[in-house]
C-alpha cells in the first residue's frame, strides 16, 4: 500500500521568524496549554492537502508562505507551498523549510473540480495509484473521480469536527453529498468503485431490461411475502442483539447447572463404586468373623476337655494297685515307680496340649478384635455413603428439574433467533436484488432508510471487528458492541448512535473510527493516505464513574495511557494534538513538542516576542 508521510509544517515570511514543527514517520505528539497553536497546525495540514479555507489566527498574520513537507512512498521528498487565501499550490521536488525564493518545479490547483486538469488531488492520487477510481454522486448513477479531499476528510480530523455531532463520514449537514460520502465508505471497505455512466440503452435493450426488472420485482415481492415480520434490518439487528444477550445468559445458566449436574453424577458414581467395595469387604469380614468364632469355640472346647482329663485322674484309677491303666501291665511285671512315671507323662502331655491350644486362642483374639473393628468402621462408612447417595440423588433430581425449563426456554429463543436470521438473510437477498434492479433501470430504487451504495455485511463485519479491537485496546468503557451503521452513516456503540453521546464519547468514537479505518485500509490494501491526524481525541472524555458533571473534563489516565501506547503500534504515521501530557514511556519513544507548560518550553507554534529577540 502506498503512503504519504508528513515531514514538517512551516510558516515563512521575510519579515517574521520561521514557525515550524517537524513530524516523526511514526508517532508525533504536540501537547501543552490551550491557545498555543496546536489546533491551528491540524487545520493548516488539512488546508495544505487541498482544503478550501483556513481561518488565520492573529499570530499567523504577516506570514506569506505555508510550507508542507511530504515524503512519498519511495522516499522522494516533496514540498507544497501555498500562499494564504490562494488556490494555487507550488510543488518543489525538495525538502524546503525556509522562505522559498526559487521558482517551483510545477504548480497545481488546490481545489479539484470536474474540469480540473492539473490539481493537487490528481497529482498525489496519481502517485499513490488511485487516480482511476470513481464514486457515485447521485441516485441516478452519476459519478465522479475520487478526490484527495475524500480521503483527507477521513484521516485528518481537526478539533471542531472531532466533537461535532455530524457523522465522521459526512462533509456537511446538508443532504447534498450523502450519496458521495456513502460511496467513498463503500469504496474504502470493499475496494469497489463505481463505473462512469456514459450511454443509455437502445430499444431492444430497454425491452430486455424491462423484462428483467419485472422478473426481479416479482422475486422481490415473493421474498418480501416470506418475511415473518415488518421490522426493518436495523430493528431486526437490534432485536437479534438483545436476543443473543438473553441466549448467552441462558447458555451460561445451562452451563453452570449442567456442570453441577455432571459433578453430582460423577460423585454419585464414585459413591456407588465405593459402596459396592465396602459391601464386598463387609461380606468378606463377616465370613471371616463367622469362621474365627467357630474356631474360638473349638479352642475353648479343647481346653475344657483337657482340664477335665487332668481333674478326672483319680476317677479313672490312675494310681490304683493292679493292672496299669496306661499300658495294661500286671503288677508282677511293673517297676516300683511305674505308675507314678506313667501319671507324670500324662500330666505333661495334657499340659503341653493345653498350652498349645491356649496360645492359638490368644493369637486368634487380636485378629478377631481387628476384624470386629473393621466391621464397625465399614458399617459406619456404609451408612455415610448411603446418606451421601441419597443427598446426591436429590441434587441430581433438582438439577434435572432446573435444566428442563431452561433448555425449553433456550430452545424457544433459538427458534426466534433462527427466524430473525432468516429474515435478515431475506433482507440481504432483497437488497442485492434491489441493487441489481437499480443497475438495470438506471435508478437507485433502494429503500429510503439506507444509502444508495450498499456495503456487504462481510466487509462491514470485518471493519466493525477492527473498530471494536481499537476501542478494546484503548480500554474505553461503556461503548461495547461498536459498529458502523451504514443506514444512519454513523457509528453505533452500546446500541446508541455517536451523535446521541456526550462530547467525550463522541471524540473517542471519532478517533477510534478514524484509526480503525486507517488500519483496515492498510490491511486490505484500500485507498488511504496512510497517515492519521487527530486533534483533541481524548481531552474531553472522562470515565463513566467520575464525580465531575458533564462530559467536558479530562479523561481518565488509564484510557489515555492505553490510547497513546496503542498509537505507538500504528503501522503508519500518527500526529496527535492534545492538552494533557502523554505517558512518560510514550514521550521517550515518540517525537514530542511541548507548548508553554513550564518555563523553558516553547511558547507555541509561533515564536513569542522573547523567542524572537533571543533568536535575533
Amino acid at each position: 500500500m502506498a503512503d504519504l508521510r508528513l515531514t514538517h509544517l512551516t510558516y515563512a515570511s521575510a519579515a517574521k521568524p520561521l514557525a515550524t514543527v517537524d513530524f516523526d514517520p511514526s508517532l508525533t505528539v504536540v501537547y501543552g496549554a490551550s491557545d498555543t497553536g496546536k489546533s491551528f497546525i491540524a487545520e493548516s495540514i488539512e488546508y495544505m492537502l487541498g482544503g478550501s479555507k483556513l481561518d488565520l489566527i492573529s499570530e499567523a498574520e504577516g506570514y506569506s508562505q505555508i510550507l508542507l513537507g511530504l515524503e512519498l512512498d519511495d522516499g522522494t521528498p516533496l514540498t507544497l507551498l501555498r500562499v494564504p487565501d490562494s488556490n494555487t499550490i507550488h510543488v518543489h521536488w525538495a525538502d524546503l523549510r525556509e522562505l522559498v525564493t526559487r521558482p517551483s518545479d510545477f504548480d497545481v490547483t488546490a481545489k479539484h473540480t470536474a474540469r480540473s486538469k492539473n490539481s493537487l488531488s490528481q497529482f498525489l492520487l496519481g502517485h499513490l495509484g488511485w487516480d482511476d477510481l470513481r464514486i457515485r454522486t447521485n441516485d441516478a448513477g452519476g459519478s465522479r473521480e475520487l478526490r484527495l479531499s475524500d480521503l483527507v476528510h477521513l484521516s485528518v480530523v481537526p478539533e471542531n469536527r472531532m466533537v461535532d455531532k455530524r457523522s465522521p463520514v459526512l462533509h456537511s449537514s446538508s443532504a447534498n453529498g450523502k450519496t458521495a460520502a456513502a460511496s467513498v465508505m463503500r469504496l474504502l471497505l470493499t475496494g469497489e468503485g463505481d463505473a462512469e455512466v456514459t450511454t443509455g440503452m437502445n430499444a431492444g435493450q430497454r425491452r430486455v431490461n424491462k423484462g428483467q426488472v419485472s422478473l426481479l420485482d416479482r422475486i422481490i415481492v415473493d421474498l418480501q411475502n416470506k418475511l415473518s415480520t415488518s421490522e426493518n434490518v436495523q430493528e431486526l439487528r437490534d432485536r437479534h442483539r438483545r436476543l443473543q444477550t438473553t441466549i448467552d445468559g441462558y447458555s451460561r445458566a445451562v452451563e453452570t447447572i449442567t456442570h453441577q449436574h455432571l459433578n453430582s453424577v460423577a460423585e454419585r458414581m464414585s459413591v456407588t463404586e465405593e459402596l459396592a467395595g465396602i459391601e464386598a469387604r463387609l461380606a468378606e469380614v463377616g465370613d471371616l468373623m463367622s469362621r474365627f468364632t467357630l474356631l474360638e469355640k473349638q479352642y475353648r472346647s479343647d481346653i475344657d476337655r483337657l482340664v477335665m482329663v487332668t481333674e478326672a485322674g483319680n476317677l479313672l484309677g490312675f494310681f490304683k494297685v493292679g493292672t496299669c491303666v496306661f499300658c495294661g501291665a500286671e503288677p508282677e511285671h511293673q517297676h516300683p515307680d511305674h505308675s507314678e512315671r506313667e501319671t507324670t507323662q500324662l500330666h505333661l502331655a495334657v499340659e503341653t496340649e493345653m498350652a498349645k491350644t491356649t496360645s492359638l486362642l490368644d493369637d486368634l483374639r487380636p485378629t478377631m478384635r481387628d476384624l470386629l473393628s473393621q466391621l464397625e468402621e465399614l458399617s459406619s462408612r456404609r451408612e455415610e455413603l448411603k446418606a451421601s447417595a441419597t443427598r446426591l440423588d436429590a441434587d441430581i433430581s433438582i438439577t434435572r428439574g432446573r435444566l428442563a425449563p431452561l433448555r425449553e426456554d433456550m430452545d424457544q429463543h433459538l427458534e426466534v433467533r433462527s427466524a430473525i436470521e432468516r429474515d435478515l438473510d431475506l433482507h440481504q437477498r432483497i437488497e442485492e436484488l434491489e441493487d441489481r434492479r437499480s443497475q438495470l433501470d438506471g435508478e437507485a430504487a433502494t429503500p429510503a432508510h439506507r444509502p444508495t451504495d450498499y456495503i456487504p455485511n462481510r466487509a462491514l463485519s470485518a471493519f466493525d471487528q477492527v473498530l471494536r479491537h481499537t476501542l478494546e485496546a484503548w480500554k474505553v468503557p461503556s461503548v461495547e458492541f461498536a459498529e458502523y451503521d451504514q443506514y444512519q452513516m454513523e457509528i453505533r456503540a452500546g446500541n446508541r448512535l455517536r451523535a446521541s453521546r456526550g462530547k467525550g464519547v463522541r471524540s473517542v468514537l471519532h478517533s477510534a473510527f478514524t484509526t480503525a479505518l486507517a488500519h483496515y485500509c492498510r490491511e486490505h490494501d484500500r485507498p488511504h493516505p496512510g497517515l492519521v491526524v487527530l486533534d483533541s481525541p481524548v481531552v474531553t472524555y472522562r470515565g463513566p464513574h467520575s464525580d465531575a458533571p458533564g462530559d467536558d473534563v479530562p479523561m481518565t489516565s488509564t484510557v489515555v495511557d492505553h490510547f497513546y501506547r496503542n498509537m505507538l503500534t500504528f503501522p503508519g504515521q500518527v500526529i496527535i494534538f492534545e492538552n494533557g501530557d502523554p505517558p512518560h514511556d510514550v514521550i521517550a519513544q515518540a517525537r514530542t513538542h511541548r507548548f508553554r507548560l513550564q518555563e523553558g518550553d516553547r511558547a507555541g507554534f509561533f515564536p513569542s516576542s522573547r523567542e524572537r529577540r533571543s533568536g535575533s
